[in-house]
């Protein structure tokens, strides 16, 4: 938040961001490993898929980027999840250990993470 006052947020904006943590669970921490307490989602499923995989997890993980461009998100901060997808579709792109950091990295949860934080949401 670096000091900024920001408006109170409006149902609208809270409703976003809601379903934007929905997507974010989906993706990155609906299905728990069984005898493990790691999580991964459909993002580590499709993301098998040679190449295409990546590609189509990488389009929807810019959807964050483009809702926290929509709700006036400071530049610096779409940056920031521009980079966390950039590093988790790099690594996707090798097999196995591309698999390993879509469960561990979570690019999606760690965006939302940062809207949320950005817009003062308190996570309960």
């Amino acid at each position: 938040m670096n000091g900024e006052i920001l408006p109170p947020l409006s149902g609208d904006v809270l409703q976003r961001l809601q379903r934007l943590r929905r997507l974010a669970w989906f993706l990155d921490a609906a299905l728990r490993i069984p005898g493990t307490k790691f999580r991964m989602g459909a993002d580590a499923l499709i993301g098998l898929l040679p190449v295409g995989g990546t590609v189509i997890m990488t389009v929807l993980s810019l959807l964050f980027v483009w809702e926290g461009w929509r709700l006036k998100a400071p530049t610096s901060l779409l940056a920031k999840m521009l980079v966390n997808i950039a590093l988790e579709a790099a690594f996707d792109l090798v097999p196995v250990l591309g698999d390993l950091v879509d469960i561990a990295f979570k690019a999606n949860l760690r965006n939302i993470d940062l809207l949320e934080e950005y817009f003062g949401v308190i996570r309960r």
